[in-house]
């Protein structure tokens, strides 16, 4: 019996001190009055400075929606700009509180480095890109090609996989920079470039002569690319998921950045609860009552968001595609707000 009431004991001093350390970057964050965001080191549309210094994108929307759910304020927050080689250590460090950088989730990153993924806010696969006067239409005729590619990657493995499956021989040119990569593809130091398809898209919006470059049609692999946080912490898993799903859920239900106010009035249960009309979702993460609400009004449902860094408002002209709302024919599907 004694042995029993030690284990209870033990039991109850473990979870205790799990949740005292579950709640650790939660704590810091609001002791310190802005979200610190890991991001891109320049990739249009998603993070990068314009000719203010001011850094935008749909990975900085995603970092301004966080802070809107923590301190009703979307611009308390800082980003450091990480390369594919920095971003998890300065995640696991604590030199950011969640990294909002394009990055690919995947089992062996959810199981091996201490991290987990918080939700998708774009779904992309990986492409490669060619100029047209190498005269290919398809990755199929690349056999002996040169392809440059960002080492420590998904990018990496999978182009790897590819080639081995179709029997096809390459040479990888392997370069950390991901501005130095784009300077070799164009100086023909290789014959072809490969990442995500919405950042070769990006890339070719800034070169010289944009309409020189192609992307051929096949997908390597698939890319979900979405936030990530240290495990252990529900509490800031918490505030990070639910601010990429509130604003998911707004397009849903058809909630906007100019609308808000008047669908304060909406009767719809589902609508109430987003924007705080019927409390507890906002208690239920200990964040005001009107997280979403601000959220949408100070950065936008997710549809917003799309259009506004990547869609057709913007520079990329990317069609929304798998990444529309499921009512639209896309994936994008929220948990509820409830």
């Amino acid at each position: 019996m004694k042995a029993l009431k030690l284990v209870a004991i033990g039991a109850a001093l473990f979870a205790a001190s799990s949740a005292a350390q579950a709640g650790a970057t939660y704590d810091a964050v609001k002791k310190k009055g802005f979200v610190q965001c890991g991001v891109s080191t320049g990739i249009a549309g998603f993070s990068a400075a314009d000719s203010k210094g001011e850094w935008k994108g749909l990975d900085v929307d995603m970092c301004r929606a966080i802070a809107a759910t923590m301190f009703n304020d979307s611009t308390k927050f800082k980003v450091t700009p990480l390369n594919t080689q920095q971003r998890f250590t300065a995640l696991q460090s604590g030199e950011i509180d969640v990294l909002t950088r394009n990055t690919t989730q995947t089992l062996t990153r959810d199981t091996t480095l201490g991290l987990i993924g918080a939700g998708v806010n774009y779904y992309d696969s990986q492409g490669i890109m060619v100029s047209k006067d190498l005269g290919v239409k398809s990755a199929k005729d690349l056999n002996g090609a040169t392809v440059c590619v960002q080492p420590g990657t998904t990018t990496e493995l999978n182009l790897a996989d590819w080639f081995r499956s179709e029997k096809i021989e390459f040479k990888p040119v392997v370069i950390d920079k991901f501005d130095e990569i784009v300077r070799a593809f164009t100086a023909n130091r290789c014959d072809a470039f490969t990442t995500d398809k919405s950042q070769l898209a990006s890339i070719r919006t800034t070169l010289e002569n944009p309409d020189k470059y192609e992307i051929l049609p096949e997908d390597f692999s698939k890319e979900p690319l979405g936030p990530m946080v240290r495990q252990g912490d529900d509490p800031w898993l918490n505030v990070v998921r639910w601010s990429l799903f509130a604003q998911i859920e707004a397009e849903e239900y058809g909630i906007t950045s100019k609308n808000v106010d008047d669908m304060l009035k909406s009767p719809n249960p589902n609508v109430q609860r987003i924007l705080g009309v019927t409390p507890g979702m906002g208690k239920n993460m200990g964040v005001d009552e009107k997280w979403a609400y601000t959220i949408i009004k100070q950065v936008g449902n997710y549809g917003e968001v799309f259009e506004r860094n990547l869609g057709q408002g913007s520079a990329m002209k990317l069609a929304r595609g798998v990444n529309a709302s499921y009512k639209q024919g896309g994936v994008m599907y929220a948990w509820p707000v409830r």
